[in-house]
């Protein structure tokens, strides 16, 4: 296992690099000026040029990626074109308020969405059924933005009793981790469904029936275990994806973390930030790919690692 997880580890390297170009090349394919976005309108056209020469703008774009890959090399992700401060500082201090938001986000759609898919399974095809379904359509079909302006106006404006954006305290995580946890739960729901249909089809199933086990027993000790492998699957992509999918939530309800951080950079065409954070979520996202491989083989020993 710990041979596996150094291959894995290694193999993002290249990945990373790729990214990295990805990024930088569609950076620079934006509309605008950075030099003119930072100065601002009226600045002259000697500060443009001050800007840009202090940006290294002004150099060959392959001078520009090799000097950002030898930052890169000494973990420096450079300065901030719009605040002057070091890129992994002002990630650090917004990385973990995206990840509080990604894993209550996920917890709550787990807790919500397995149990779902579970009753819809064991119940197929009756109303419990198709009602579960249906609400899992109505998840999927909904936009984020869409749906936490609507809990905006319910919650926030006309019931008074959340606020609608910022941070301090557990009512503050509350609309956006259950903004972003709905349209998870509906992709949790329907896999846990499909997958424990499958599994309730066969044939230890019957055994363990045949012996006299609770129905409950049959399950969750058999079924669902059997199960859980492509659940935990759903579960880790969608953890990944809030960490990216956060960026509208986190705009919607001022949340402060690298999702909003990106759109402004964005906005700003503060390209070092952009960068960095592109990178910071390609590595989240490959680290949280890792350890759902890892925790197959612990959910089914059958699995092994060579």
């Amino acid at each position: 296992m710990l041979q596996y997880v150094v291959k894995r580890l290694l193999s993002t390297l290249p990945v990373l690099l790729g990214i990295s170009l990805i990024a930088f090349l569609l950076l620079r394919a934006l509309p605008g000026d950075p030099a003119q976005v930072i100065a601002g309108e009226m600045a002259t056209q000697e500060t443009v040029e001050a800007i840009r020469n202090q940006l290294g703008l002004n150099k060959p774009l392959y001078v520009q990626y090799g000097i950002f890959l030898s930052h890169l090399a000494e973990l420096n992700l450079g300065r901030s074109a719009r605040t002057g401060q070091p890129v992994i500082s002002e990630i650090a201090s917004r990385l973990p308020n995206t990840l509080l938001l990604a894993v209550v986000s996920t917890a709550i759609a787990c807790l919500l969405g397995v149990p779902a898919g579970v009753l819809s399974a064991i119940r197929s095809y009756s109303l419990l059924d198709y009602g579960v379904m249906v609400l899992a359509l109505f998840g999927l079909s909904m936009p984020v933005f869409w749906l936490g302006l609507m809990l905006i106006i319910l919650f926030s404006v006309k019931l008074h009793l959340l606020p609608a954006g910022g941070i301090g305290t557990a009512s503050h995580l509350l609309l956006p981790a259950l903004t972003l946890a709905l349209f998870s739960t509906a992709f949790i729901a329907r896999m846990t469904r499909s997958s424990m249909m499958e599994v309730m089809g066969q044939e230890f199933i019957t055994t363990a029936r045949s012996k006299g086990l609770l129905e409950r027993a049959v399950v969750f000790k058999h079924a669902l275990r059997n199960a859980f492998i492509p659940i935990i699957t759903v579960i880790g992509l969608q953890f990944g994806s809030l960490l990216g999918g956060a960026v509208l939530t986190e705009t919607v309800f001022a949340w402060p973390g690298i999702g909003r951080l990106i759109v402004d950079s964005i906005l700003a065409r503060d390209y070092p930030m952009v960068q960095g954070v592109i990178l910071v979520f390609a590595l989240l996202y490959i680290l949280v790919n890792l350890l759902v491989d890892i925790l197959y083989a612990y959910i089914d020993p059958r699995i092994h690692y060579e």
